[in-house]
């Protein structure tokens, strides 16, 4: 028996015992995504013997599609999982690479020789009908059929841990991230260094809305708005539904003009929309940049003095917070001690 074949004879013999169950049931413990994809693509490398791993989601960019990496395992080398993008741009597209595009569109394995000696495999990562990431996998030799069945096995249970995770992070009725999640996510934002924006958004005369056509068109308005700004911002940006009539969106690697144009043209579309029964609905934003150690609570209430700058001054338009306090039309004293959201 060859050095290779007697390594793969005692993996595979592990893969029949508690050992790698127990891994499985560990990798399974994660409640935060990145050490998930992490905790997965670490499990793998090192069970299938692999050169390198690397779990990829798919990020929409304008019709585009993107490769942003959430993890990557070297021999010799981990590279960490990375939840922030500074700039879509940079990503690779899936058109730029045959057999990525190859695993996206037949939604199936794809395995190729990149270059002499190196095997490659691709698996598709599926959700709710959609392909929502791969999982690169290169290799000495070409992965077996019982390889590739455990590493469909381990998707699945990705998928299904994903599915959980959002059970507890998604708003029931417009899907976007709810309150609780929150702070986790405008801290890692904060922390990262990169520039990134918090817009507050209400819907203008909501109350009306609901008294005068019942809350199930009041919550078809919302999930109608919800639906709006999924369509209008980007793949990497985060949406929130606060409750209520109150959503937040996080922006992150883009500048001031820009952030200023995407969240404008959210405004317009919201007035544009043909609602229900003729509804005129439009929404006030208030923004604000992410400064390097911001408190979650600090820059929501910078973000929630602009909007209410805009309430304030006729509705259905886009204030930043940092333009109103240097022309002086917004004197702003942050309150002392806890802070209560909204």
């Amino acid at each position: 028996m060859s050095e290779r074949q007697h390594r793969d004879s005692a993996r595979h013999a592990e893969a029949d015992n508690p050992v790698l169950i127990g891994r499985v049931a560990d990798t399974t413990a994660q409640r935060d995504r990145g050490a998930l994809d992490t905790s997965v693509t670490r499990l793998l490398f090192e069970y299938l013997g692999a050169r390198d791993v690397t779990l990829y989601r798919l990020i929409e960019d304008g019709g585009c599609s993107r490769l942003a990496r959430r993890a990557s395992i070297v021999v010799g080398e981990d590279q960490p999982d990375d939840d922030t993008v500074s700039d879509l741009t940079t990503l690779p597209r899936a058109s730029d690479d045959p057999a990525w595009m190859q695993c996206v569109t037949s939604r199936d394995l794809v395995q190729i020789e990149r270059e002499p000696g190196t095997q490659t495999s691709l698996f598709p990562i599926e959700d709710n009908g959609a392909i929502v990431g791969l999982l690169e996998v290169a290799a000495d030799e070409t992965m077996p059929p019982r390889d590739t069945q455990l590493v469909c096995g381990m998707l699945r249970i990705l998928k299904n841990q994903l599915a959980l995770l959002d059970y507890g992070e998604r708003d029931t009725l417009t899907g976007l991230l709810n309150r609780k999640t929150f702070e986790g996510r405008i801290q890692k934002l904060s922390y990262s260094g990169k520039l990134a924006w918090l817009g507050l958004v209400d819907i203008d005369h909501f109350k009306n809305i609901n008294d005068q056509y019942g809350h199930l068109v009041g919550d078809e308005v919302l999930l109608l708005v919800a639906q709006i700004m999924g369509q209008t911002f980007r793949g990497a940006d985060q949406l929130f539904r606060f409750g209520g009539e109150e959503f937040v969106i996080l922006l992150e690697g883009i500048d001031k003009t820009g952030a200023g144009i995407a969240f404008d043209r959210l405004r317009g579309a919201v007035e544009n929309y043909r609602f229900p029964q003729g509804i005129p609905v439009t929404i006030s934003l208030g923004y604000t940049r992410i400064i390097a150690n911001d408190l979650p609570a600090c820059c929501t209430e910078r973000a929630d003095a602009a909007l209410y700058f805009a309430k304030r001054n006729g509705r259905n338009n886009v204030r930043e917070y940092e333009s109103l306090i240097e022309s002086g039309a917004l004197v702003h004293t942050p309150k002392e001690g806890a802070i209560e959201l909204f």
